[in-house]
């Protein structure tokens, strides 16, 4: 029969207990390990290079200025991400957070974007770089008839990538309306003059992202999206209703019905017509209230959008 032996802990018994006195010098900070900037023989996988890599949805209040003069402050959802080359392992991710926690008490800007992009790619040594914030933007909207007024919220994102040595300045913008089907109106109508039958032509809440290039210096105001979105469909969707406002939100679909062909294309006119716009594109998804489908369209002009595959989720990601 086998003796038994006791057990040898590899380790010396350790403690459970947290040391809140414990301070971190320079001597024990240069002994942690650092698996990230380690060799590249510790990469696993392809030895390729990686495009985008890095933080998404962090958290933060930033003061935006309005058209105005007036300020607000939001919260804000930060994505940052560098490109890594072939050869190395990965990046410290903290870097970024930490270079853009050095700018996020400035008065937002794209500058001040810029600057904080060119912070944290300088810091992890990478060619490319980008981030983008996320962050809903209210506006006092007035109704239609009955003098009220409420907040309009517009999901915006603002974004700064370089690529190449070349820099972009990019908005993304939601913007939400109604949309009366043409085609559903005008067999209402024939209902109504031929038969004497009541009837109502479907409409439904829509929604386009509208993404652009800021070119020039001169600033895109957020308030100047919005305008140029309700020339383009005036039939926002409203946020304090009467009855009177009802009514004449009414005669407003039936003043413009459109297609979700028609949408982009109104969207489309007002962006060439703007010097401060340079390519954009324009994904719109009329989610219906006849069909168990959604209309979607999308039009795309010049190259920086442009692309031969779709991502699956590109039209299930609009939802108004």
């Amino acid at each position: 029969m086998t003796e038994a032996r006791p057990m040898v802990p590899a380790y010396p018994a350790l403690s459970r207990d947290y040391d809140a006195e414990f301070r971190v010098d320079d001597t024990y900070k240069a002994s942690l390990p650092d698996l990230q900037n380690g060799p590249a023989s510790l990469i696993v996988g392809a030895r390729a290079p990686i495009q985008h890599v890095g933080i998404s949805n962090f958290r933060l209040p930033i003061r935006y200025q309005t058209r105005d003069g007036g300020e607000i402050t939001l919260e804000t959802s930060v994505t940052g991400t560098v490109s890594l080359e072939a050869d190395r392992k990965g990046i410290n991710m903290s870097r970024i957070m930490r270079s853009f926690y050095g700018h996020a008490d400035h008065l937002f800007s794209v500058k001040v974007l810029e600057a904080a992009l060119d912070d944290y790619k300088a810091d992890l040594e990478a060619f490319d770089a980008r981030i983008q914030m996320c962050f809903s933007y209210p506006i006092r909207v007035d109704s239609l008839r009955s003098g009220l007024s409420g907040w309009q919220y517009y999901d915006i994102s603002q974004e700064v990538i370089e690529h190449k040595g070349e820099r972009l300045r990019v908005m993304h913008f939601d913007y939400v309306y109604s949309s009366t089907c043409p085609c559903s109106l005008e067999l209402s109508e024939h209902a109504r003059e031929t038969r004497s039958r009541l009837a109502t032509p479907h409409s439904q809440r829509s929604i386009a992202r509208i993404s652009l290039v800021m070119n020039g210096p001169e600033k895109i105001w957020f308030e100047d999206i919005v305008e140029l979105c309700r020339r383009a469909v005036p039939t926002e969707t409203q946020v304090m209703v009467k009855r009177e406002d009802e009514q004449a939100f009414a005669e407003l679909n039936a003043a413009n019905p459109i297609f979700v062909e028609d949408a982009v294309r109104a969207f489309a006119k007002e962006l060439q017509a703007e010097p401060r716009v340079g390519d954009f594109r324009i994904i719109a998804s009329h989610q219906e209230s006849l069909h168990s489908h959604d209309a979607v369209s999308l039009l795309v002009d010049g190259p920086t959008f442009a692309q031969s595959s779709l991502d699956p989720m590109i039209f299930a990601g609009l939802r108004a």
